[in-house]
Order: C-alpha cells, then structure tokens, then sequence
C-alpha cells in the first residue's frame, strides 16, 4: 500500500470511530507510521484529507456494500431487506470488535461538518443521492413487475434512505444494533402516494 492510501485508511478508520473533529493531523501520521511532510505532500490540510476520504469510501461504499445489497439478480424489494439485513450485521460486527457501533461514516461527517463547509456538503450530499437512486431504481422495477402498487418512488426513496440513516443513527446513540434489526422492516412500509 503506498503512503497516500496508508493515510486514508487510517484516517477513515479514525473519523469513522470517532469524529471528524477529534483527530488531529499528528495521530494520523502517527498512526499511519509517516513524518508530517509525507503527509503534508500528499494533502495540503486535514479538508483535503477528510474530501479523498469520501471520494474513497463512497467509491468503495458504492461498488461494495451497495451494490451488494441492490444486486440486480435480487428480486427489487429483496434488495432492501438485504440492504437492511447488510447493516445491522456490519454495524453488529463493528461493535463486537471495536465496543461500540460507528454508525455511518458520511451521515457521521454531515451531522458534524455539513454546516461548516460548502464542499463537504455538496460531496456528502452526492453520496445520499446516489443511494436515493438505487432506491428509486429497485422501487421503479417493483412497480413494473407487479411486486408494489404504484407510488412516488422519487420521494419513497428519499424516504426509505432518511428512515434507514435515522435509525442507525439512533442505533448508534444507543450503541445497540439490534435497534437496525427491530426497526428495519418497517423500511419496506414507507410509501408516498403520487402527487401526496
């Protein structure tokens, strides 16, 4: 692995199990066994770390985890159990290893950064949209094959996404992934009628 990806998986593993805020340049370099300057090469301040941070994640998060759970060889409303299902079982496996849950790594940094700086919104805000349309997508072919009655799946996937963001941060502020498992079914009971 070279210094620069060294340097990203540390501070991702850092700003997801604690915060964004609480890490400071020093730790990671420490961590990631680098001098300041190597750091310093690869990103000019902690904002340019924290933007390949997400960049990475969300490309593997996107290719991973996501289209994982949205396999198009699952039937489309399968794909949200699985999505759910997904969840608590990482969440559930992160704590087992590390005694707490970490929750999710970009609704963490837009709860704690969004406000603060345009960028990081617009980059936060381009992963949520990408989960959205894989939503959308499986809702749009649930509609098609006659699994789901008609409904607004633009405005369903918004919600869908907000509930499941909702309830693993409330998983997280318990520190109890069984809150995702509890909860996660009534994930597949939102609906928004057209033109609500």
């Amino acid at each position: 692995m070279d210094t620069r990806q060294k340097i990203i998986k540390v501070a991702k593993s850092l700003f997801h199990n604690r915060s964004y805020a609480d890490v400071g340049i020093k730790e990671i370099c420490d961590k990631a066994d680098i001098q300041k300057g190597s750091f310093y090469h690869f990103f000019p301040s902690k904002r340019d770390l924290v933007i390949a941070v997400i960049d990475e994640f969300s490309y593997d998060w996107a290719h991973g985890f996501i289209a994982e759970a949205f396999d198009p060889e699952l039937a489309p409303m399968e794909r949200i159990d699985y999505m759910i299902d997904a969840a608590y079982y990482w969440q559930k496996s992160a704590k087992e290893i590390q005694g707490h849950m970490p929750g999710c790594l970009f609704g963490n940094l837009a709860l704690e950064i969004s406000t603060q700086d345009d960028v990081l919104r617009a980059k936060l805000t381009a992963v949520f949209l990408n989960a959205k349309e894989r939503f959308k997508d499986s809702l749009d072919e649930a509609i098609e094959c006659n699994e789901i009655l008609p409904l607004d799946t633009e405005r369903t996937a918004e919600a869908m996404l907000a509930y499941l963001e909702g309830m693993i941060l409330i998983a997280k502020a318990s520190n109890d992934p069984q809150i995702i498992y509890r909860l996660g079914s009534a994930l597949k009971s939102i609906r928004i009628e057209i033109n609500a």
